[in-house]
């Protein structure tokens, strides 16, 4: 595309994306309204707040300076874009202070499972659930076999250093 636009003499014009909050990689011509779930059933298929940071990355680096969100694109999501792009802007927007980057606020968890998604690798990563039976996150659980009482899920009053290893197989024997 920047290509394009330099070959016409347009390289100086400013780029602006307003993208649908929604993936969409199976829509036909007419985009989302396409499908099935449109206009009452999308929910499913929102984009995640670490969707939008890499996808606000990504686009900046591409030379985009007007990055914003269409439907299905909520107040967090264009907090995530902005949280994303803070180094540039030369400020973090309001609310940012309630939680740290990429799920930093996690390594004070009292669950070992939880404090281990305490980085933005794991997020980057993760494959969503959409709450329907089969999808990845439903049919592969952790399995770390720890329960009420257990050692591992004291409540931590300092941040952790590092991500807990896992301690104990899916039996819950060390």
């Amino acid at each position: 595309m920047k290509e394009a636009l330099k070959e016409n003499g347009f390289e100086k014009l400013p780029l602006m994306v307003q993208p649908l909050g929604y993936h969409t990689p199976d829509s036909g011509k007419q985009g989302f309204i396409d499908l099935p779930e449109f206009p009452f059933a999308l929910e499913p298929r929102i984009v995640t707040r670490w969707d939008c940071q890499t996808y606000a990355r990504e686009a900046y680096d591409l030379g985009v300076r007007y990055i914003g969100g269409c439907c299905g694109f909520l107040p967090y999501h264009i907090r995530a874009l902005s949280e994303e792009l803070a180094k540039e802007r030369g400020k973090t927007p309001p609310g940012s202070e309630k939680h740290g980057p990429w799920g930093e606020g996690l390594l004070q968890h009292t669950k070992p499972w939880v404090r281990a998604r305490a980085s933005r690798t794991y997020w980057e990563n993760l494959k969503p659930a959409s709450g329907r039976p089969h999808c990845p996150a439903l049919s592969k659980p952790d399995n770390w076999g720890v329960t009420q009482g257990d050692e591992d899920l004291k409540q931590q009053v300092e941040p952790t250093k590092q991500v807990p290893k896992r301690t104990r197989s899916a039996s819950g024997k060390k």
